[in-house]
């Protein structure tokens, strides 16, 4: 495997000492005085000045004993170098956290000196980038100008692209959940299939960004004990098994591409989880997907790069949370400026949602009915502060 690449600088904070690594004996002293506040008849004020003894009794203690969450108090902002795609996407499927991601959309792939990107992805992705902008101006050349049909093209492109790809981000979170990370991640490097590509090569950089993370003196060996036995979230098995159910709560299965789970699981009150197919299946831009001789090229173009997992290569997805949630994910999705690929998802969820509240008559079927007219700007209790005023888009036909 190329050489170790993710790097993680701590962003400037209270805790951060002079030569970049985090001052663990400080925000660990600062967690174990919180922890008394608790029981402490004259408040935290009372407890900043007791005794170091007193105060490392505290922090032992809830090492110890499970009661973590004083180690919330802690917030560390991190900033995320040349850490693969997929590995983003693990981080973020755990629902505590702010993160802030470079975006395929509005910076291209390009290829450097030691990169993973390959030169076959980097000349399948600018052939495409060239085909893509000349169906999308012939379509919606009076839409769009070049610099959004350039960024719309980079966004289709990329699905040739392996979701390894090094990206970067500053990602938030506190100090007991990055060392809870930590901790399943090392429970899925002991039990990965090291038969499997796309294990074997997510299970390295895991562990490499284990050992950012423990050069940085982040990882306290008390929160990362992993007593309840807990795994990654994104991870699921036998999808296909899992029942559909919709009504006030609700649960759907789905196949997308791994750009589209990208997507989708950034919505924090929904809970995802995604399956490898062990048949590869692709996602066809349906910009192209009128052409036949075009939807044979990108297919076989797929085959290319089929061994390194491109972003377009598709996964079992199932999708589960409230009602309201769901509405809440309409409202941002049905949307022109959101991506197609998860605009169509959210859609025929809607529409499959919609079809079932209505054939169990529950009192929530006419509440949907109100979300089934189109793009968002057609919802009722919903202001557009920036008119598109492109057809397709609200009426959610278009192709880009």
């Amino acid at each position: 495997m190329e050489k170790s690449s993710v790097k993680i600088d701590i962003l400037p904070n209270q805790f951060l000492k002079e030569n970049g690594s985090f001052n663990q004996e400080e925000a660990i002293k600062l967690c174990g005085k919180i922890a008394g506040v608790c029981y402490d008849k004259e408040g935290f004020n009372h407890i900043v000045n007791e005794p170091v003894e007193k105060t490392m009794k505290r922090v032992n203690m809830t090492l110890n004993n499970g009661h973590h969450s004083v180690y919330d108090h802690i917030t560390l902002n991190l900033n995320l170098q040349n850490v693969p795609k997929i590995l983003a996407m693990v981080l973020n499927n755990e629902h505590q956290y702010t993160t802030s991601e470079k975006s395929a959309r509005y910076t291209p792939v390009v290829r450097q000196e030691g990169s993973i990107i390959t030169f076959e992805e980097e000349r399948l992705y600018n052939k495409w980038i060239d085909i893509f902008k000349i169906k999308i101006k012939e379509k919606y050349g009076n839409v769009y100008n070049d610099v959004k049909i350039q960024k719309l093209a980079q966004e289709n492109a990329r699905y040739l692209v392996t979701v390894f790809m090094p990206t970067t981000l500053i990602y938030s979170t506190s100090l007991r959940q990055i060392n809870y990370i930590a901790s399943w991640m090392e429970e899925y490097i002991r039990n990965h299939n090291q038969n499997d590509y796309f294990e074997t090569k997510l299970a390295s950089y895991m562990n490499e960004f284990i050992n950012q993370l423990s050069d940085r003196n982040v990882l306290v060996e008390g929160l990362m004990k992993n007593e309840k036995e807990r795994k990654l979230s994104i991870f699921g098995k036998n999808l296909d098994n899992k029942k559909e159910y919709f009504g006030t709560v609700y649960s759907t299965n789905y196949m997308g591409s791994f750009a589209e789970f990208a997507q989708a699981h950034r919505h924090r009150t929904l809970d995802y989880q995604m399956e490898l197919n062990q048949e590869k299946q692709y996602f066809i831009p349906p910009i192209i997907e009128d052409d036949r001789i075009l939807v044979d090229e990108w297919l076989s173009d797929m085959q290319i790069v089929k061994g390194i997992n491109p972003q377009g290569e598709l996964v079992k997805i199932n999708e589960v949370g409230k009602y309201e949630d769901f509405i809440l994910k309409c409202k941002e999705r049905l949307c022109t400026a959101a991506q197609l690929e998860i605009m169509m998802q959210t859609r025929e969820t809607l529409l499959k949602y919609q079809k079932a509240l209505k054939d169990q008559n529950s009192p929530l079927a006419q509440d949907i009915e109100k979300y089934s007219h189109g793009a968002r700007c057609t919802f009722p209790n919903f202001n557009c502060l920036s008119n598109c005023n492109f057809k397709e888009g609200k009426d959610l036909s278009r192709k880009i």
